[in-house]
């Protein structure tokens, strides 16, 4: 008879737990007000204790709060632009900042958890009653419940750890701006530093939310093509972090690397491509000027790597023609013509060549993808380190992308540092036409920024005509491959 009473007081207790936890989970979100930031806060169990700053699109900060095993989660969900602008801007109001913040997630995390209680032994007490129909053990089941969540909240109370705000795990874009929270090597692991800490998140959120509510509106098709457009990597290894968070963050179908992704084109050099197979979707690449015959091959090598060299391929519902550099810099006993209007007719002459209109040309050197115009409706392009919009005479939209590695070692040169650049690109996937892009900037070598800004594309339905221009002749075609 013990046995069975232990037994059934085991059962009890399972059946209790389970319908807490169901509790919780079913519990909802609370919002409330954290100084100028709408947020909502949510309490889950989980194995190990943590807190989760969830601020979308760019990624997740977590912090080692409390050992306690519960998961809480903050959302941040929108900036009241009125109540940051005043938080910013007026002095006496950002003296009192810390306090504010402070008061506010405290009162929404009581809330929280008032809810999270109530709701937890709402669903043990309804457990057990389903299970066993007897109101004596839904009641031992409710007190059972009360007891350990009570147990829970003071663990989660006595081991919280402040010192932990200054140490957050990043994800997400954020993971290359840590910025947001500042530099913990210059902070003290006080009580204190919770406050200043918690002061600088909300106050950079809120100016980047800033920014980014001035920027054109446009909600992006789930069904659209997304493609990521990266060049002049030059052995930069950051630029693989920066791609695969971007390839992540964003969705994207597809990479287009417009070329540059060695400095020398050496053998030695060609292990470095071998990140391509790791990233889990198609990747384009066309052959830079700084990218040899074995550079393409090493690329070609890879999973998922789609070398383009005065060939065609649809990838991911996309036609793509791509056309490798002519020139091979590196090598200093070949002589080098780079005069733009060879450059530009080597261009038309292989566009004359084109069966059909691709969806996209994609070159190294925008002068070469000058000479396309007219033979699509979009030219990426990299090579110059700076990135630019331009549209064409003819309707094609040339597109010139930054450094994804900051221009490689080569940066170290400047005085200022080359950002790290690449955009996401929204094709509409019945038109293949490009309905916008974000560009994103992060900074560069020694600096911790992160920017993203949205383009709208007017007319992306537009006629794309062909400029009439006299054809190259033999002489003026730059020819040769890299070797």
């Amino acid at each position: 008879m013990k046995y069975l009473r232990s037994l059934r007081v085991v059962a009890v207790l399972f059946v209790a737990a389970v319908g807490a936890w169901l509790g919780i989970f079913l519990s909802g979100t609370v919002d409330t007000q954290v100084g100028p930031v709408e947020t909502g806060m949510s309490l889950r169990p989980a194995w190990h204790g943590e807190t989760i700053v969830d601020a979308s699109p760019l990624g997740t900060l977590s912090f080692r709060t409390h050992d306690a095993p519960l998961r809480l989660r903050i959302s941040l969900e929108n900036i009241d632009q009125d109540r940051a602008r005043a938080f910013i801007e007026d002095p006496k109001i950002a003296d009192r900042l810390p306090e504010i913040l402070e008061r506010d997630l405290l009162d929404g995390v009581r809330a929280l958890v008032i809810r999270s209680l109530l709701c937890a032994c709402a669903g043990a007490l309804m457990a057990v009653l389903l299970v066993f129909r007897r109101p004596l053990l839904g009641f031992v089941g409710l007190v059972a419940t009360c007891v350990a969540l009570s147990l829970t909240a003071g663990i989660a109370a006595l081991t919280f750890k402040p010192a932990s705000l200054v140490e957050p795990r990043y994800s997400g874009l954020i993971a290359a701006a840590p910025s947001l929270v500042g530099s913990a090597e210059s902070l003290v692991t006080k009580f204190e530093s919770y406050r200043s800490q918690l002061t600088k998140l909300v106050t950079n959120v809120s100016k980047l939310y800033d920014t980014v509510s001035t920027l054109p509106l446009y909600d992006a098709d789930p069904r659209s093509i997304r493609v990521l457009h990266v060049s002049d990597i030059h052995l930069n290894p950051i630029a693989w972090n920066v791609i695969r968070s971007l390839k992540d963050q964003f969705r994207a179908d597809l990479i287009i690397d417009t070329g540059d992704i060695s400095d020398h084109g050496s053998k030695p050099e060609n292990k470095f491509v071998e990140e391509i197979g790791r990233l889990g979707v198609p990747y384009v690449f066309i052959r830079g000027n700084h990218d040899s015959a074995t550079t393409q091959k090493a690329v070609a090598a890879q999973k998922n790597a789609i070398v383009l060299d005065d060939s065609v391929r649809t990838v991911s519902g996309l036609t793509i023609y791509g056309l490798g550099d002519p020139r091979f810099t590196p090598d200093k006993s070949v002589a080098v013509d780079s005069d733009p209007a060879v450059l530009e007719n080597f261009g038309r002459s292989h566009a004359v060549r084109l069966a059909r209109p691709p969806d996209i040309v994609g070159v190294h050197d925008p002068v070469v993808g000058r000479g396309f115009s007219g033979s699509a409706p979009l030219i990426l392009a990299g090579h110059e380190h700076q990135r630019s919009t331009s549209l064409l005479p003819s309707g094609t939209r040339l597109m010139v992308q930054g450094s994804t590695g900051g221009a490689g070692l080569r940066a170290l040169e400047h005085a200022e540092p080359t950002p790290v650049m690449a955009s996401v690109l929204y094709f509409d996937k019945k038109t293949h036409r490009l309905q916008a892009w974000d560009d994103v900037t992060l900074g560069g070598l020694g600096e911790q920024s992160v920017y993203i800004q949205r383009h709208v594309e007017e007319d992306p339905g537009r006629m794309i005509s062909p400029v009439p221009t006299s054809a190259p002749t033999p002489s003026e075609v730059v020819t040769g491959t890299p070797s």
